[in-house]
């Protein structure tokens, strides 16, 4: 496949661009605060931090390592990225961190294998995105759940979660879509919606951390095209994955 000279340098400048946009959206989406600490107050001496979630935090790992802080059992998306970054920051706290997000998972299959997959790991802080599935395999005709069912099975693991692991931080990771990727056909939009609005007031009552994604990348793209951060619309490419580890260091930091 040629690329011309012009279309060459046109991607670069929307790289570019893109990355570059990076702390002005996230300063637009996260509230700033001043830490005397330096930040990550949340984050205490050996410390173990778990990502769960669906594909976008499984981001094609290897799923047969399952290792702390190995780049093989992270993938390739914004949980190795976070995690990375973490450990390069904060070598001091002897962190020891997992990725067990698994490719289609809706919240009632986290439930099905918590006890290997959270509770055995102990982490004192758990970060969780998922919703997305929930709603996207209703819309295919591959699951007959709701928004209702999404948001008690929700509600449902971090109660348990809660009462398993006492002192558990939490961080909630908005699900979300972006209105140009492929994937993203019809009325999408206007019907996942309530599977973040659910997602939110879980995160509410329970009082976690909240990572606002899908304001994020709505901003995002006013920067560079929806496929440029993430080509189907729920998958987010390097670009989209790096905001998403940027944002979610952000949130964290700050607490």
């Amino acid at each position: 496949m040629k690329i011309s000279r012009r279309s060459f340098f046109g991607k670069t400048a929307t790289h570019a661009a893109g990355i570059a946009s990076i702390p002005m959206i996230l300063s637009s989406c996260i509230e700033e605060q001043d830490k005397e600490d330096g930040g990550y107050a949340l984050i205490n001496d050996n410390d173990t931090i778990l990502f769960q979630g669906d594909s976008i935090t499984d981001a094609g790992r290897n799923r047969n390592a399952q290792l702390p802080n190995d780049a093989r059992s992270f993938g390739g998306g914004y949980a190795l990225m976070a995690a990375a970054s973490l450990l390069e920051q904060l070598p001091e706290k002897n962190l020891t961190i997992y990725n067990r997000g698994i490719s289609g998972n809706k919240v009632y299959q986290l439930r099905d294998r918590w006890v290997e997959d959270c509770i055995d790991l102990k982490p004192n802080v758990l970060s969780i995105l998922i919703g997305v599935n929930d709603y996207w395999h209703k819309r295919n005709n591959q699951y007959d759940g709701t928004v209702e069912v999404y948001k008690e099975d929700f509600r449902a693991l971090l109660k348990r979660t809660k009462e398993e692991l006492p002192g558990i931080k939490l961080v909630i990771c908005e699900p979300f879509s972006l209105t140009g990727g492929s994937a993203i056909q019809g009325n999408w939009q206007e019907e996942f919606e309530p599977y973040r609005q659910a997602a939110k007031a879980i995160a509410d009552e329970f009082q976690t951390l909240w990572v606002p994604y899908q304001q994020i990348f709505d901003v995002a793209c006013k920067h560079a095209p929806a496929t440029y951060w993430s080509g189907d619309g729920v998958h987010p490419s390097m670009a989209g994955a790096q905001l998403m580890a940027q944002a979610w260091l952000k949130v964290v930091r700050q607490a």
